[in-house]
């Protein structure tokens, strides 16, 4: 389920219909859709909440994001995290592509990875970010993965 400040709680085919609609009210807008997960390790060291974030950036004119939080345990390294991350954003890529199919419309997704150049991350960067390229997306990192590093951090601690 995921949940999105305006509609409520929402199924993922609820998601693409509703992303499906908002782009319909304006076909020849420009139009980012965008999906970035990030993490919060607990106290205890070996779980953490995992937070995948899905954003219609309309270009100009503001956006709309749904949030799916999750609880995963046995998560012992930084590594482990970011790998987890990306490949819950590149899950959700592939279960909305799906149900966005066929809606008439071409959607080139982006994944924002909260990654980048400064700190422990950077040495994965380039692993990661062919992993993502590799099944169809493109891949942001610090600073320019907002998705991650701001809508989905934002929830990682609630």
């Amino acid at each position: 389920m995921f949940r999105s400040p305006t509609l409520g709680m929402l199924t993922l085919e609820q998601v693409a219909r509703d992303i499906s609609r908002q782009r319909g009210t304006n076909p020849r807008g420009d139009y980012r859709l965008i999906i970035g997960t990030d993490s919060q390790p607990k106290a205890q060291g070996t779980e953490a909440t995992f937070v995948t974030a899905v954003i219609l950036h309309h270009v100009g004119h503001g956006a709309r994001y749904f949030v799916h939080k999750e609880h995963h345990s046995n998560i012992r390294a930084l590594r482990q995290r970011m790998f987890t991350e990306a490949s819950l954003s590149i899950h959700t890529g592939g279960l909305l592509t799906e149900q966005l199919q066929n809606d008439g419309n071409d959607w080139h997704i982006e994944v924002h990875l909260d990654i980048g150049e400064h700190g422990e991350t950077k040495q994965w960067i380039r692993e990661i970010v062919s992993w993502i390229e590799m099944n169809g997306y493109a891949a942001r990192i610090k600073p320019d993965s907002f998705g991650a590093s701001k809508v989905a951090d934002r929830y990682t601690k609630n």
